[in-house]
């Protein structure tokens, strides 16, 4: 947003493998940006351009008018929110803080009760597209929270986003970002038993693209992540270990709301199982890898 010709001061907690992107992008894109993370290192990028790189939450909270957490999960957006020098110590009232991670609508709730205890206001606005996404700006952000604050924030969303959706009021982003990872999970499902069944029966990988990513299956994770698995590339664009957390808020709300995610809770035991055989820093798509295994004679 523009007041008074200026655009909003921002600050940016969180600069892992997508966060750090998406942090950039809005420098590029001219806001007055603060930022932080728990390892130093990962803010260097940012002060060799001249960005103000903070030393606690509590002073991007401080110096902000709008401030984005991108943190793997709940615990983690609690720490930085009340934690010692968390934001709630340092944010001015009127503040707007966005949770761009993924966690679940009951969490979203919670953080927006935190925040309006001390007249802050409060957006949840996970993202979809990956590590491409957000290096170019062409996320997917689905934002749960007050339309008039969601307006307010629109132009700092475009500047990372291609596509804003407003879900509905908190939570509902979400919400909406749980059942995108549904879809995600499964179909990374389809793929990992696909490509083993076509190995298995002798049919060349690289056909089996042609087929798969011009025909009726054809999908984001089939021209995203096939590649990388021909390539032998299992380094994360979206880890599995995140994927796996994601996939357990869903089915958790969807056991609450009575909803039966046959295909979803089988993803889930799977990469759970990546996880407990050190799997889980790599991408989504080393399920195909470990599918292989436990599918080998």
């Amino acid at each position: 947003m523009v007041q008074d010709g200026k655009k909003m001061k921002v600050g940016f907690i969180g600069l892992g493998l997508m966060g750090g992107s998406m942090a950039m992008n809005l420098h590029k894109a001219g806001f007055p940006l603060t930022v932080y993370n728990r390892t130093q290192a990962k803010a260097e990028p940012f002060k060799s351009e001249g960005i103000k790189v903070a030393s606690s939450p509590r002073e991007v909270a401080a110096e902000s008018e709008v401030v984005i957490l991108m943190v793997t999960d709940a615990p983690d957006v609690m720490e930085v929110l009340s934690g010692p020098h968390g934001v709630l110590e340092g944010a001015k009232q009127g503040t707007i803080v966005v949770d761009m991670g993924t966690n679940s609508p009951e969490h979203a709730r919670t953080f927006h009760s935190m925040c309006a205890s001390r007249g802050l206001r409060f957006l949840d606005a996970p993202v979809t597209g990956g590590d491409r996404g957000a290096r170019e700006a062409t996320l997917t952000i689905m934002v749960g929270g007050e339309r008039e604050d969601v307006e307010r924030v629109m132009p700092i969303f475009q500047a990372m986003g291609k596509t804003i959706v407003h879900a509905g009021g908190v939570g509902y982003g979400q919400m909406l970002k749980l059942l995108n990872q549904v879809v995600v999970g499964v179909n990374m499902l389809a793929l990992a038993e696909v490509m083993t069944l076509a190995e298995r029966a002798g049919i060349d990988q690289e056909i089996l693209f042609k087929v798969l990513s011009t025909g009726a299956a054809n999908s984001f994770t089939v021209q995203y992540y096939m590649p990388k698995v021909m390539k032998g590339d299992m380094e994360p664009g979206f880890r599995a270990a995140h994927l796996r957390k994601d996939l357990k808020y869903a089915v958790d709300v969807a056991t609450k709301l009575n909803v039966p995610l046959l295909g979803t809770s089988t993803t889930l035991q799977l990469y759970s199982a990546m996880n407990a055989i050190g799997m889980g820093e790599k991408g989504t798509q080393a399920l195909v890898k470990l599918y292989q295994r436990l599918t080998s004679p």
